[in-house]
């Protein structure tokens, strides 16, 4: 029997049984898995990343953890049976998600994270972050000039599991820490939560009404605060944040939140995909696993530049 007829008879055959034929040059599948697109953060992650995907010929599936590592473990179990090339990863905890990156790297998969490190090396191909002390030094150095050296403040700290709440808070206080007259009269996690930063906003304003500042881990908390002390006529707290989103660019330029600090979250997702193709094409992405992407801080001077996590020109 000859080839062809024996590939022809393996394909009828296949028909009969209701199984596809594989079909030759069907595009690689590459897995894009983040946190919860209610925050537009991660929602501009995965966009990015599926745009660079398709744009450079691969099939894409956008998959949610919502901040759960048994979820995003029962996700990557997803991507691996649906035969993905590659995982794009904003991962559920830098603890927490170790395991789920190492089965994907057991089955053949290769994981390329985005804006949050895990507490290994060696497993995940690539780590590229935002540096993340290095913008919270910036936004710490205007929070200070903001508030004239002086003043009770508030600082609203992310999800305690993500290793980028710690660092942040770190490069805050390495720098307001060297002003003794700046106080720090309350300090919470809201979680990364618009809501749950309103709630606890409204309790550490019942408890210290004469606060000057707020500097928050991030936007979505930051836009909680500030509609929070809204609510309450006070609007002449300084209020600081930390992403760079539309929303509180356009609380700036209302005059509204003073400052906000950008990590390239489009870029970034974008650039784990070029990585991933030129990783699967040649074997190696030409970079070191940890890669770090400076911030710009976000004022009412270049606020008007800034559109979906990325600074126009």
């Amino acid at each position: 029997m000859t080839v062809f007829r024996k590939m022809l008879l393996a394909g009828v055959t296949a028909l009969a049984l209701g199984i596809s034929p594989v079909v030759a040059g069907a595009a690689d599948l590459i897995a894009i898995i983040t946190p919860s697109h209610d925050n537009p953060f991660f929602k501009a992650e995965a966009e990015g990343a599926k745009a660079r995907a398709e744009a450079l010929g691969y099939e894409t599936i956008v998959l949610v953890h919502d901040d759960d590592a048994n979820k995003q473990n029962q996700l990557v179990d997803t991507a691996i049976a649906r035969g993905a090339k590659a995982i794009i990863l904003d991962n559920a905890g830098s603890d927490a998600s170790v395991a789920a990156v190492q089965k994907a790297k057991d089955a053949k998969i290769p994981s390329f994270l985005i804006d949050r490190e895990i507490n290994a090396t060696g497993i995940a191909v690539s780590q590229i972050v935002s540096n993340n002390y290095q913008g919270a030094t910036l936004g710490a150095e205007k929070f200070v000039e903001l508030m004239g050296e002086e003043g009770n403040y508030v600082e609203l700290v992310g999800r305690e599991a993500d290793i980028n709440a710690g660092i942040r808070s770190k490069g805050y206080h390495d720098i307001i820490d060297q002003y003794p007259d700046m106080k720090m009269v309350a300090r919470q996690s809201a979680n990364w939560s618009q809501t749950e930063a309103f709630a606890k906003m409204e309790s550490i304003l019942q408890a210290n009404p004469d606060i000057k500042g707020v500097i928050s881990g991030n936007d979505t908390m930051a836009m909680g605060a500030w509609a929070a002390l809204k609510a309450a006529k006070r609007t002449d707290v300084i209020v600081v944040g930390f992403d760079g989103s539309n929303d509180v660019r356009d609380s700036i330029l209302e005059g509204g939140i003073k400052a906000t600090v950008l990590q390239p979250a489009y870029r970034q997702a974008e650039l784990a995909v070029e990585q991933a193709d030129k990783y699967l094409k040649t074997g190696s992405t030409g970079e070191d696993e940890k890669q770090l992407m400076d911030c710009v801080l976000i004022t009412p001077e270049n606020a008007g530049k800034l559109e979906t996590f990325a600074l126009k020109e």
